[in-house]
């Protein structure tokens, strides 16, 4: 299992649009996906999870990828939130 935390930058925390971008590269890979905050862990290939944690501006999540394409799931998904969240 690869895992990684990262800060959210991004003015309005995670919101609709990046979400569902995120959702949708999450879904790119066949590895699952859980994205945590503060204790709760939800499916990130699924948009109303993502969204249901309320992740704001400054606070950390962290991203646990497990499965056949892991290293690489890992590798777009941490691109991804440096470069949108």
């Amino acid at each position: 299992m690869k895992s990684f935390q990262h800060v959210i930058t991004d003015a309005e925390g995670i919101h609709a649009r990046p979400a569902g971008d995120f959702v949708k590269a999450a879904k790119g890979f066949a590895s699952s996906v859980k994205i945590t905050k503060g204790g709760k862990t939800v499916d990130a290939k699924k948009i109303f999870g993502l969204m249901g944690l309320g992740v704001k501006q400054g606070e950390e999540v962290t991203i646990d990828v497990e499965g056949e394409d892991e290293e690489a799931a890992a590798a777009a998904l941490e691109t991804f939130l440096k470069e949108n969240l």
